[in-house]
């Protein structure tokens, strides 16, 4: 009777791959491509894996699977045109997936990206300027919202001033009715005004 098969997954497993090729270049060991890297009179040297860059980069990729093998157990690659602390950035993102640079460095990153050919690092830098973009306009639009505020409140007490002396011109006016309290109309007269018997008592003589 034959049994299911079942997944064996490991979440953590890739995590740990990425770590441990990390520790491994940082401490220079199994290391077999060293990339010469140059910049305005500015040089520096990275020792890495070439499986990890050929994974990461296409243009690694087609440099080592064209190579003649004739440089020996390291091969040496150089690169013009690409700053130091920029080649830096790109090698710990292929190592780890992540790397901290400077706002105004994340053009460059992307640059760098297209150059290697290194499709997650060129789309993590596109979703971080999209953000920085959206963040920008966020900003603005509510600066602009502010400014509309503050306009709208600078002539709002005109249009109080002029709603208060309506009411109270409307109060004034139910306060003082058209004929006074005083009046001869106020007063009772079952109809007959107040000379109407001293009329009739003349008449009568």
């Amino acid at each position: 009777m034959e049994s299911n098969a079942v997944l064996l997954e490991s979440k953590s497993s890739p995590i740990n791959l990425l770590n441990e090729m990390h520790q491994l270049r940082l401490l220079g060991h199994l290391c077999d491509v060293t990339v010469s890297v140059e910049y305005q009179g500015v040089r520096a040297e990275f020792v890495a894996h070439k499986a990890v860059l050929a994974a990461t980069s296409k243009f690694f990729k087609e440099v080592f699977l064209n190579e003649k093998g004739m440089d020996g157990p390291r091969t040496n690659v150089f690169l013009n045109e690409v700053q130091v602390a920029d080649f830096a950035s790109f090698l710990e993102f292929v190592y780890t997936a992540k790397v901290e640079v400077e706002e105004d460095r994340v053009q460059r990153m992307l640059e760098i990206a297209e150059k290697l050919k290194c499709l997650d690092l060129s789309e993590t830098c596109f979703q971080l300027k999209k953000q920085m973009l959206e963040s920008v306009l966020l900003e603005l639009q509510n600066f602009s919202e502010s400014q509309n505020s503050e306009e709208e409140s600078a002539t709002q007490p005109s249009i109080l001033l002029e709603s208060k002396a309506a009411a109270v011109a409307e109060a004034d006016q139910a306060d003082c009715p058209l004929d006074p309290p005083d009046s001869p109309a106020d007063r009772p007269s079952n109809g007959m005004s107040a000379e109407m018997p001293a009329t009739k008592s003349k008449e009568k003589t």
